[in-house]
């Protein structure tokens, strides 16, 4: 059992990495094992993000003051957070994917840019390209009318030279 300093401690990192986080999604855990919860921590690392099972009232009482503090005032049950400063859609994809292969774990509400989503929100954030293929996306859109024009422009110089070496060797130029 923690001590209270070592609880006071837990309660400003966990206040200082909320006041971070741009995005929270809140989930319920309840029968994983040591094994599924290692995989969870693993995928929810793995796309840049933090992971934490806490006390509600913790949760509570470090959300204040934050922009999270709607979501995370009224916790009831076993509740975990993800959240991150990062891009939230690598986050939700690395949720759904283990919540369909765990269907113990289950999504109860999120927040991206300080809006409060819910399950289907969640959902629908997970189903979003990620960000760099909307970059690449964008960069082709972008380029592809300069592709254009310099395909365009160098055709009539091509064409003409084509026109010119057929007269060549018809012998119509001397």
């Amino acid at each position: 059992m923690k001590s209270k300093p070592e609880k006071v401690k837990d309660l400003e990192t966990l206040r200082e990495e909320l006041m971070q986080a741009a995005h929270v999604f809140l989930a319920s855990y309840e029968k994983l094992t040591v094994q599924q919860d290692y995989e969870l921590r693993k995928s929810v690392k793995g796309a840049g993000a933090k992971y934490r099972v806490v006390k509600n009232t913790i949760a509570g009482k470090a959300s204040e003051g934050t922009r999270s503090a709607d979501l995370l005032k009224a916790l009831k049950g076993m509740c975990s957070i993800a959240y991150t400063e990062g891009d939230p859609v690598a986050l939700a994809k690395a949720l759904t994917a283990y919540a369909k292969a765990n269907p113990s774990f289950t999504f109860r509400a999120g927040m991206v840019e300080g809006r409060v989503i819910d399950v289907a929100g969640i959902d629908a954030l997970s189903s979003l390209p990620a960000k760099e293929e909307i970059y690449a996306k964008l960069l082709f859109l972008i380029n592809a009318p300069a592709q254009r024009v310099v395909t365009a422009a160098s055709g009539v110089g091509r064409q003409l030279a084509v026109v010119v070496d057929q007269g060549v060797k018809e012998n119509k130029f001397k």
